[in-house]
């Protein structure tokens, strides 16, 4: 079964740039990742501060390797001082609907 989490966190104000560096840069290294088949990168239109990720991952296999990755660990440390929140918020999502 699909792994499939939505991601948010709002940066600090003055951090937006930054910020969509570095989750640029790691979604160029997640998406190689042979598990994963999702990882979009969204702002709120009306708050660009606020970032939205949608995640998916061919199942919880794949799910635990992205968080094992190597760069995962800088990734995080260079973003939570740049965040409102500690860290991530995540849900995680299960489909009502499914394409055949």
């Amino acid at each position: 079964m699909k792994k499939t989490l939505l991601a948010e966190f709002t940066a600090r104000d003055g951090a937006e740039g930054e910020v969509a560096r570095l989750i640029g840069d790691y979604a160029l290294e997640v998406r190689e990742e042979e598990g994963n088949i999702t990882f979009d990168v969204y702002t709120r239109a009306a708050s660009p501060r606020a970032f939205w990720i949608f995640e998916v991952y061919r199942d919880e296999d794949a799910f635990q390797a992205h968080l094992k990755a190597p760069y995962g660990g800088p990734f995080n440390a260079a973003l939570v001082p740049l965040i409102e929140e500690d860290a991530s918020v995540l849900t995680f999502l299960d489909p009502l609907t499914t394409r055949p």
